[in-house]
């Protein structure tokens, strides 16, 4: 049985890996499994305040004799351990993976991903599929009970908005902002008692000189202005995990129009949040949202036009994502701001019920010591032993 867990990745920033290493620490601890945490620092140059930063995890850097390593990263940046055990956790957004990753997690022990979706792009791209396990990941239902006082936030509130979109994205192509907003644009108008707000995440020195450069050469091919629609509004803050719930409720509803995702967690905790939905149907939100609960664009599958970060744009070479149709987005927004938008049942139930850390944590543990007691018993046939006397 695991009792001992080396963990590397990140987890100071405020990435979505970041965010997911915390909390699985968290509930590991929680169900009594020693921790060695160690930082992957070049994740990203984003990092939270320091206070922001939860100070318990800084204690957990002294050995605790783990024979297992889990590892939150790209699978080129996983640092093998020969004599452990080592797991890699990660995910992808496309239909296929870069060969050199698939070559990569074949040298470790086994391959974690959170959905069907990732494990179809890895199995297409020669990844064997008995290496690979499944775990999906969670929400906290006591942090995210849909009755969190609202965040303050400047020009939005329930006396100034009836209707409130929020969308949680880095700034980056595959997000498809500019496709939100001319979503937004052709959708609305200064009359409608909505507003959109984005939390947009630039993580980089240049990434708000490029997201408004981007808006800049967009603008002019909408058949009118951003200001001629109803109110869009960018916050730039960065957040702790503990106001999260709290922004949440500052919205009636949770939108994306991404072109591809391995699980969006912010969609997860907007939905524990009770939130109303609306998702693109593809990739990872399949994992968790079906029409009963959400209003799901229709999508189609597209060749991957990824324009910006070199390095990124590689990682996507000759894979499809997916385009969201913008009719039926549109379509879909003016049904939630006129009230029509009512789902048979509530996706808050059914995330709560069935994607907690608690149970992700439990997953994640049974994997670890199924692949950890294999290769020990592997490890034990081949080692030469003495002849007897």
């Amino acid at each position: 049985m695991l009792k001992a867990l080396t963990v590397r990745g990140p987890f100071r920033g405020p990435t979505g890996y970041d965010h997911h290493v915390r909390e699985f620490v968290r509930e590991f601890r929680n169900q009594g499994i020693a921790i060695e945490l160690l930082d992957f620092p070049n994740w990203s140059p984003a990092r939270l305040p320091s206070e922001m930063q939860e100070t318990w995890l800084e204690s957990l850097d002294q050995d605790c004799g783990a024979r297992t390593v889990l590892h939150f990263s790209m699978p080129h940046q996983v640092l093998r351990y020969p004599d452990k055990t080592n797991a890699n956790y990660t995910m992808f957004e496309a239909t296929r993976v870069p060969a050199s990753w698939v070559e990569a997690n074949k040298k470790h022990d086994i391959l974690i991903l959170p959905t069907e979706s990732s494990k179809r792009a890895w199995v297409a791209s020669g990844m064997p599929e008995h290496r690979i396990r499944l775990c999906p990941l969670g929400v906290n239902p006591e942090v995210f009970t849909g009755h969190a006082q609202p965040l303050e936030l400047k020009g939005v509130s329930p006396e100034k908005h009836r209707v409130r979109f929020l969308n949680v994205s880095a700034e980056s192509p595959r997000k498809n902002l500019l496709g939100l907003l001319e979503a937004w644009v052709r959708a609305t108008s200064p009359s409608d008692d909505a507003v959109l707000i984005v939390k947009l995440g630039c993580y980089e020195a240049e990434s708000i000189a490029r997201f408004e450069r981007n808006i800049k050469e967009w603008s002019p091919r909408l058949p009118k202005r951003l200001t001629d629609a109803a109110p869009v509004k960018f916050v730039l803050d960065l957040f702790p995990d503990s106001d999260m719930p709290r922004f949440f409720a500052a919205a009636t509803h949770y939108i994306s129009m991404s072109h591809g995702e391995g699980w969006d967690q912010a969609m997860m905790e907007a939905a524990a949040s009770g939130l109303k939905l609306i998702a693109p149907a593809h990739s990872g939100y399949l994992a968790y949202l079906d029409s009963s609960i959400a209003s799901l664009i229709r999508t189609r599958e597209i060749p991957v036009a990824y324009e910006g970060d070199p390095a990124t744009a590689d990682l996507f070479q000759g894979a499809n994502w997916w385009e969201p149709d913008l009719e039926h987005a549109i379509e879909l927004i003016r049904a939630a701001i006129e009230g029509r938008d009512d789902t048979a049942s509530s996706a808050r139930e059914r995330i709560v019920r069935e994607f907690t850390w608690a149970k992700a944590a439990r997953s994640l543990i049974e994997i670890l010591d199924e692949v950890q007691s294999l290769r020990e018993k592997i490890r034990s046939f081949s080692i030469p032993r003495a002849k007897s006397e």
